[in-house]
Parts: C-alpha cells; structure tokens; sequence
C-alpha cells in the first residue's frame, strides 16, 4: 500500500473542518490524500474550506453536491470515485486526529479486513471553546487528556492508550457493532466489490452499519482498531433522526440476508 485516501464528511461546519483538516496537514505520515466529502454546504463556506486548502501539504479534491438532507452515504460514494490511493479512511469532519493516526492505520491495515477505530468525545462545553480558540487538540501531550477526563470535558481515558493486542485484534471477525466511519478503514477493492455505501439510507442512521454488515457478508473481517487509532469527536447536536426507525429496520432486515452483499444504489454510479 502506497497512498491512502482520506475522505472527510463534512457540513456547513467550517470552524471544526478547519481542526480536523489542520490535523490531517500535521500527520506523521504524508503519504495520503484527502478528499473533502461536502454533503451540501453553502457557497460562502465552500469557499472558505477551499481557501485553506490551498495551503495544504497534501493533494485535496472537493466533492459536493446540493443540500437535500441527510445524504452522507451518497457524497461519501462520489468522493471515493474520486479517490486514487488503495486504501480508504473514513473520518468525519468534526473530528481531530492525533499526528500518527495515518500511520497506525497504515500499520494495522490487512488484508481481507476492514478496521474501525475508536472516538473520545467532547463536552459540550469544552468543544465550544476549542471552536471558539481553535484549539490544536493534535499537538497536546497525553496528561493535557488525562486532565480533561479529570475535568469531565471528554468522556474516556482509555481511547488514548496504544496496546499491543496481537491476534486479539481479530477475535470477533464478524462483529458489526460500534464500526462507524468517523473513524474507519477498508481496502479500496473490498468498498467496490460491496458497491459502497447504500443510498437507500437516506436520512441519518446506520447507513454505516450496513456497510459493514455487507463488507462481512462478503467475507471481510473486522480488524479491532481500538487501543490503536483513537480520534476526539466534537459534541454536535443530533441530526434530524426521522428515518431513523425505517432506516434500524433495513438494517436488521440486512443482518439476516446472508447472500446480501451489494448495495442495490451504490458507488459503481459514479465509477467510470
């Protein structure tokens, strides 16, 4: 594996864009590209992301289309058509990586395996003053987190502990839980063969999930990435969640179908 190919979902939220693409820019590992995966964001902050991309010392192409709601799974799918690298991380736009998050990925990259990370979330509180003061959570050392978990302002510890879990990486292979692509990595070629993400998901909820319900169906096992590849997730609040009870059902529906691996609406769209 050469380059790896970052797409970051993102909308109408630039303040935070910026700490998570200001992150990205200070990575260890500058062998990766990103691909900015805009479900629908204005004109004005369009325009301000692309101008700070300009300095970036990495390849960015943009990928946007209109605001029709929720519709992640669908600008996820046209920016990996644009994508050129082998591997795929998934990471959302609220979110800020640690300085060797692409390495570690790297690392734990396999073959036949798919690999979720794990997320340490904000306060309320505390992300409104890291938007407000632009705080570059990536440069701070692990007592500047303990003291936060001290302070209640994230929610865990743990997330930023690095153990060496060999083979225990892989004792659930088909465990679909808790695998969401704030923090996700699968190989290019595996993504296709289960046709991306399904766009029947519209509206929030699980369109995720299914992803990686196919991707096991289709005999891709899940790789642990916890204890590895932590990244801190903003508080936000929750997105309109009115398809959310037709989307679990789908879902649920998805588990028992064991055959069914490819999204019926799904990236081979965009594929030339």
């Amino acid at each position: 594996m050469n380059l790896i190919s970052v797409i970051v979902t993102t909308y109408n939220w630039p303040s935070a864009l910026k700490l998570c693409l200001d992150s990205l820019f200070a990575q260890q590992d500058k062998q990766f590209e990103i691909i900015i995966a805009d479900d629908g964001s204005s004109a004005a902050n369009v325009k301000l992301t692309l101008a700070y991309c300009a300095d970036s010392p990495v390849s960015v192409s943009y990928s946007h289309h209109d605001d029709q709601g929720f519709r992640a799974g669908t600008i996820r799918n046209k920016a990996v058509a644009q994508s050129k690298g082998d591997y795929l991380l998934f990471v959302d736009g609220d979110c800020v990586l640690l300085p060797d998050f692409i390495a570690r990925h790297r690392q734990l990259a396999a073959t036949g395996c798919f690999v979720p990370g794990n997320r340490v979330l904000l306060s309320p509180a505390f992300t409104r003053t890291v938007i407000e003061q632009q705080i570059p959570l990536y440069t701070k050392p692990f007592y500047y987190f303990l003291l936060l978990r001290l302070q209640q302002k994230i929610n865990r510890i743990s997330g930023f502990f690095h153990l060496p879990l060999g083979f225990l990486r892989r004792i659930q292979p088909k465990k679909w839980q808790r695998a969401m692509t704030c923090n996700l990595g699968v190989w290019k070629k595996d993504f296709i063969r289960v046709n991306g993400f399904d766009e029947l998901f519209e509206g929030w909820g699980f369109e995720d999930s299914d992803l990686v319900i196919r991707l096991i169906h289709a005999g891709i096992e899940r790789k642990e990435g916890r204890f590895a590849v932590p990244v801190l997730h903003l508080w936000h609040p929750h997105n309109d969640k009115s398809k959310q009870a037709a989307n679990y059902q789908r879902l649920l529906e998805r588990v028992q179908q064991q055959d069914f691996m490819a999204a019926k609406k799904g990236v081979s769209q965009y594929l030339g």
